[in-house]
């Protein structure tokens, strides 16, 4: 009795779990959010558009910013967004990009690498980036270390499913 009883509980607090996750993500039941992004630094605003599409089967979460896919590769180095996660009430996105070295001008800079943690908050439009840069012609020039930003996003449009 003790076994099968023990055995229930875990399967119903297991199956229980598993419902919180599946259920927590259907309840937004969306998969393409779209902001109106603006950021200031030093007397300068830009304003931009920003498009997130959730993962979805064999789909990458996918981020746009003025309709520029954020996953590029070229001979220069490669740019990947590698999650997107919905934390309520937050979307947490991470990106790393990767650089060869590279010679400018006759200068050379070493390969380096970008790490970039962004957390924004739909609901009061607070956008915060978390960018951790290690080399390349970024850490020549700004300095390797971890900088933070802050900006401010709207929704553009209600949250759809794209298909």
């Amino acid at each position: 009795m003790f076994k099968t009883t023990s055995i229930k509980i875990i399967l119903f607090k297991s199956f229980s779990c598993i419902g919180l996750v599946f259920l927590s993500h259907a309840a937004w039941g969306v998969d393409v959010l779209e902001f109106n992004c603006k950021r200031s630094e030093k007397g300068y605003t830009e304003e931009y558009e920003m498009k997130i599409t959730l993962a979805s089967g064999p789909q990458k979460a996918k981020v746009f910013l003025d309709g520029r896919d954020l996953d590029q590769s070229d001979v220069f180095g490669v740019q990947s967004v590698k999650s997107v996660t919905l934390a309520r009430p937050n979307i947490l996105i991470l990106i790393e990009a990767k650089f060869e070295p590279e010679e400018i001008m006759g200068v050379s800079y070493p390969a380096g690498n970008v790490i970039t943690n962004i957390t924004l908050d739909p609901v009061t439009g607070k956008f915060k980036k978390v960018e951790k840069i290690q080399g390349g012609i970024l850490g020549a020039t700004i300095g390797n270390g971890t900088y933070t930003t802050e900006e401010q996003c709207s929704l553009g449009k209600l949250p759809y499913k794209s298909k």
